[in-house]
């Protein structure tokens, strides 16, 4: 989660000084020269028809959409701001299996849903009230992009039951560059790469291996020994790194909204997690 959080700002200082299309697509570039060895033909025969239409949704929501959005929207609203609606990511996963799992949320996580609803409320309205169009644009965004992202949570439950999860993610990022492809081609024929800092290079390598592969990892290692209820307090620390970032970095100021909002988050996620039963595994 510190990775994660992280990457709300490291993204927006690298969209700066890359279009956002042209460094979505080489974020997939970096992470499939490292995922390669993965994608054995061999291997790829044994998934099955339903399985590779899953992964393609997972891919297109997950990786392409939540992207897109996400760099989209952390150009134009601050690293504080995009860490405190991205941290509502597990109130939104209970909002959509609610949605279309039925599976119907306790009072815990009623309440996680109604505060996170409220801290995302928070921060859109002190934007419209005192920033601009384009910040309140951002939000939506990123918002859009916690969504994207919940649906690859919600597809993926299936998936984990008969694909190793280091083989989803070779999966779902080949798919994600076949998309973004079109998307950021052109972009990058045309772009003056001599104009980039050097140091923007670095942080673009470092965000495609963070993202993609070690913030992934490390997650699959640690929910395999920490109980889920511990795992999603941990969280609450996505947005506390973006707004490190974003101050020490990018030179942003949290504002009273930011803090009520992070609030509402951070209470609702700590409600939701501790003392909740495990779900069971979904049959295949």
């Amino acid at each position: 989660m510190l990775l994660v959080g992280s990457n709300v700002g490291i993204g927006k200082s690298i969209v700066a000084f890359i279009p956002v299309p042209l460094f979505a697509l080489l974020r997939f570039v970096i992470a499939l020269a490292v995922l390669a060895p993965l994608l054995r033909a061999a291997k790829m025969r044994h998934v099955k028809r339903g399985e590779w239409i899953n992964l393609f949704l997972q891919a297109l929501f997950g990786t392409f959409g939540f992207t897109l959005l996400m760099l989209g929207g952390v150009h134009r609203t601050s690293a504080v701001a995009a860490g405190v609606i991205t941290s509502t990511i597990p109130a939104v996963v209970a909002l959509f299996s609610w949605c279309f799992l039925r599976e119907r949320p306790d009072a815990r996580a009623l309440a996680s849903i109604a505060l996170a609803i409220a801290g995302i409320a928070v921060v859109n309205l002190a934007h419209a009230g005192g920033g601009t169009p384009q910040s309140l644009a951002g939000n939506l965004m990123v918002l859009g992009a916690v969504c994207c992202e919940s649906l690859y949570v919600i597809l993926s439950r299936r998936l984990t039951q008969t694909l190793e999860p280091i083989d989803i993610c070779a999966y779902t990022h080949l798919f994600g560059l076949l998309l973004m492809l079109p998307v950021g081609l052109p972009y990058a024929l045309s772009f003056d790469y001599s104009a980039v800092p050097a140091g923007i290079w670095g942080l673009s390598l470092w965000y495609g291996l963070s993202a993609s592969i070690f913030s992934f990892w490390l997650w699959m290692k640690g929910i395999r020994h920490v109980p889920g209820s511990i795992a999603g307090v941990f969280t609450a620390v996505l947005p506390v790194a973006a707004a490190l970032y974003g101050i020490a970095f990018l030179d942003e100021r949290p504002t009273p909204a930011h803090g009520i909002a992070l609030a509402c988050v951070i209470t609702g996620v700590a409600l939701a997690s501790v003392k909740t039963k495990r779900l069971p595994p979904v049959a295949s």
